[in-house]
């Protein structure tokens, strides 16, 4: 077993301890306050098992020939995409590989298939790519983690969604229960506090849909991506194709539903010298299309940044390991530590960007369907009285 596979290996280990802080907080101090145990004794058994952990990785170290570890090697196999679901150690599930090339047609095959040579026309190069065995041009439409990782979100969506409509058809006027009771709130902060505070109150509700969409599938994936086990894990939402791919769509729906008004402050601002225009005409069109830009990176950087910090603390063990066994002992109380205290501020994280892009695509909507509104110099004036 390679460092960065054992390091995946302990992820599982640590995330059920945070899991398992809110229970287990309770049976400690039940314990500590009854003399079962005193509070020395329970930080001595969490020390050793630390160093427990930072031992078993000595030894692994130390069989694999005292390889030097490399933690970018770590960092990029876990926040990049992949044709397999690793689970723990060397075990994995691998994904369907989908191909199709004029000249040969449809080909389907699992991921292992290709690792192992016996896909017909088709194996892995040095750099783990899929290529042709005669160099041909084919199309890729595998099942990758990302993309196993979105449809396994729409489908927990659609689940979730259906459920919640069903228990109000079924208790319809009594309190919220259940799964109600966590997704009704949430519904009535994005629409009071989102919909209707930036497009208004006559056309909300016509964005809804799109908005309540954007905001749950960016949560959910992110809260996925947070979760180091099957079937989380995926670093879907820092992801740069699907942060774009939401970004066009806020860009197609503001585009579409922009009205005139919209168009003619971008093109040819009212009451503007044409002198200025053909500088300030320019810059609200750059303007126009770095919006969704903004929201792309925004959600990108952050997401992407959160996996790396979080699987930096981790190699942390093992690069001062390397350089002495007590070191790396002592670096691993820090990095459990603050593992728990970053994995805790994602969770934070990932309701922020959630909300966040889901501001940002109603207040652009709200600017695109704002009506313009005369105003009279004279308002109060009446017509004279005729002759």
């Amino acid at each position: 077993m390679n460092n960065a596979a054992f390091v995946l290996q302990l992820v599982p280990k640590y995330y059920l301890c945070a899991l398992f802080l809110k229970k287990g907080a309770k049976k400690v101090m039940y314990l500590i306050q009854n003399k079962i145990v005193s509070a020395k004794k329970l930080f001595f058994f969490v020390f050793l098992a630390m160093m427990s952990f930072s031992a078993f990785a000595s030894e692994e170290h130390a069989a694999e020939g005292n390889k030097k570890f490399n933690a970018g090697e770590l960092i990029a196999h876990h926040i990049g995409d992949s044709h397999e679901w690793h689970i723990v150690g060397h075990l994995s599930i691998p994904l369907p590989v989908i191909l199709y090339a004029s000249d040969k047609g449809l080909s389907c095959a699992m991921y292992s298939s290709l690792e192992h040579g016996t896909m017909e026309g088709y194996h892995l190069n040095e750099h783990h790519e899929i290529v042709s065995a005669d160099g041909s041009k084919f199309y890729d439409f595998s099942l990758t983690k990302n993309t196993t990782s979105m449809l396994f979100s729409i489908i927990l969506m659609i689940w979730l969604f259906l459920s919640v409509a069903k228990a109000y058809k079924r208790r319809d006027g009594l309190a919220p229960k259940g799964l109600q009771s966590l997704i009704e709130p949430i519904i009535m902060f994005i629409r009071d506090d989102v919909a209707k505070a930036s497009i208004g109150e006559k056309k909300y509700m016509k964005y809804m849909p799109y908005l309540l969409t954007a905001f749950f599938f960016i949560w959910i994936n992110n809260l996925l991506g947070i979760i180091p086990v099957f079937p989380g894990g995926a670093n879907l939402t820092g992801n740069l194709a699907v942060t774009l791919s939401l970004a066009i769509i806020t860009f197609l729906v503001t585009s579409f539903s922009a009205n005139r008004n919209y168009w003619r402050h971008i093109f040819a601002m009212p009451g503007v010298p044409i002198g200025v225009l053909v500088l300030l005409t320019p810059i609200e069109i750059l303007g126009m299309f770095l919006r969704p830009f903004v929201l792309m990176i925004r959600l990108f950087a952050n997401m992407l940044a959160g996996h790396i910090i979080i699987l930096s603390f981790f190699a942390l063990v093992f690069i001062f390991g390397e350089m002495n066994a007590g070191l790396g002992f002592g670096v691993g109380i820090f990095s459990l530590v603050f593992t728990i205290f970053m994995t805790l501020l994602e969770l934070l994280v990932a309701f922020l960007q959630a909300y966040v892009f889901t501001l940002l695509s109603a207040i652009y909507i709200g600017a695109a369907v704002e009506e313009h509104h005369h105003e009279h110099a004279h308002e109060g004036h009446l017509e004279p009285a005729k002759a």
